[in-house]
């Protein structure tokens, strides 16, 4: 093998130290072999005077006796051997071959700077790595050798002071503080994170829920009961015809005395022909007011018991016996007798024996009597379907009522929309925005099938849904006289 040849099938730098090593082996085995009988149990003497080992030739390869480097020609013999020849020492570390096929395709860690500057080393390939501790494998015979494209120049070697240090340490493994802290950290069961905080008790908010509707009506079931202080007359008002006046009176004397049990009438004040007592309460009499003004100055003188018994004979009653009824006078020329003295004795005979008064007014606002009720009204009430005919003879009577001198009963009252058919209404939302900027507030009443025929007006049959509407509305009709 020569000593331009790694071995590998590629050049390679001269190597003069193993050059010399490897002759010292060759003319040692040649020598066994010309005397084998002469010296069968020692081995040829070396340059410094001392028998080799006979063991074996000297491998290059091997660790356990590196020797140091010496000049091209050989060692001397006349050379003592340098101190410590016989002790183990450090090899330098391999370099690492880029051509080496096992390392092909695996990532090489960069070069980490030692702290000391290292001692430049032959490149070699036949310096083991101090990192292994048991001797390298012969590497594998590539198939095609791979030729470089710069040759190599020899690197003369310098003996180390110090033991060598490796050109290329190895790279300590990469640390991870961020994996070492949260593998060293405990383990702890992961915190649930904290519920917001509800705004109201889970308890109020679901009852809120469930109970609404039941709320809502029990708020005005208790303001229909409660004191009102004094007996209320609530009027009716709309001089447009057909927007559900006489509807409107009987439904809520119906609502008001249903919750309070008595003491509710509905009293038809038209002056010309009404309908009201034929829509509400028993025909068990024909009675009317004109009865009543015939013998009012008799009922007026009466009290007590004795009083409502008496009253009793010329009022009509509902089917429920939830409210009273005071029907008006079908021939149109009594109306000229109702002037504003009778209206005042009328409602002030009402008021002893009732709570709440009910008036269905007529359609002439400039009659005494539809003058008198209003003067005498407690609380209006607006009654209008959403058509624009009805909303404008609306709005044209309050602009009366506010130049008459009544602009608190105005501020006052309340509107009640009712729906004349089902189904959506494009107006009605226009109405109640209009009419809210007018009035205190605004009620609405669905449709209800029963009331559509024109028939008696019986509470009991009306829907659910229109029920909880009226009572809503006659709340808002007496909340603000309730104690």
């Amino acid at each position: 093998m020569e000593g331009t040849e790694t071995g590998w099938g590629r050049p390679a730098e001269p190597a003069p130290r193993w050059r010399a090593l490897l002759d010292r082996a060759r003319h040692g085995r040649a020598a066994a072999e010309e005397e084998p009988s002469s010296a069968p149990a020692s081995a040829p003497p070396s340059e410094f005077g001392q028998p080799l080992p006979t063991r074996r030739p000297y491998n290059p390869l091997d660790t356990r006796a590196p020797l140091e480097p010496r000049p091209s020609h050989g060692f001397e013999p006349q050379q003592p051997p340098p101190p410590g020849f016989d002790q183990p020492r450090p090899m330098p570390q391999r370099p690492i071959n880029p051509l080496d096929p096992r390392r092909q395709g695996r990532a090489q860690p960069p070069a980490q700077q030692s702290p000391a500057p290292p001692v430049e080393q032959p490149h070699s390939y036949f310096s083991p790595s101090p990192a292994r501790s048991a001797p390298v494998a012969p590497p594998v015979q590539p198939a095609h050798p791979v030729q470089p494209v710069h040759p190599v120049q020899p690197v003369h070697p310098v003996q180390p002071v110090h033991p060598v240090q490796p050109v290329h340490p190895v790279s300590p493994p990469r640390d991870y503080p961020h994996i070492r802290a949260s593998a060293a950290a405990p383990v702890r069961p992961p915190v649930p994170a904290p519920a917001p905080a509800p705004t109201s008790p889970p308890g109020a908010r679901i009852e809120w829920r469930q109970t609404r509707p039941d709320d809502e009506m029990g708020r005005a079931v208790a303001v229909l009961r409660r004191k009102l202080g004094k007996p209320r007359v609530l009027a009716f008002a709309n001089p447009k015809g057909g927007v559900h006046k006489t509807t409107a009176t009987v439904l809520a004397a119906a609502t008001i005395g249903s919750v309070r049990g008595r003491g509710v009438v509905a009293w038809d004040d038209n002056e010309l022909r009404g309908t009201l007592g034929l829509r509400a309460g028993s025909a068990r009499h024909a009675r009317t007011i004109k009865h009543l003004l015939a013998d009012l100055m008799q009922i007026e003188a009466l009290h007590g018991d004795g009083l409502l018994s008496e009253l009793d004979g010329y009022l009509r009653h509902a089917s429920d016996g939830s409210y009273d009824v005071l029907a008006g006078e079908e021939n149109p020329r009594f109306a000229q007798r109702l002037d504003q003295g009778t209206v005042r004795r009328v409602t002030d005979l009402l008021r002893r024996t009732h709570d709440v008064i009910c008036v269905d007014t007529g359609n002439n606002v400039e009659s005494v009597n539809w003058q008198t009720v209003m003067r005498q009204a407690d609380q209006l009430v607006i009654t209008t379907v959403p058509r624009e005919d009805a909303a404008f003879t609306a709005d044209w009577m309050l602009d009366v009522l506010d130049d008459s001198g009544m602009g608190d009963l105005v501020s006052n009252a309340v509107t009640l929309i009712s729906c004349p058919s089902p189904g959506p209404l494009p107006m009605l939302a226009d109405f109640a925005k209009h009419f809210g900027t007018r009035t205190r507030a605004v009620a609405i009443v669905p449709y209800d099938p029963s009331l559509e025929v024109g028939s008696s007006i019986e509470y009991q049959e009306l829907q659910p849904d229109t029920k909880q509407a009226w009572l809503r509305a006659a709340s808002l009709m007496i909340e603000p006289f309730a104690e």
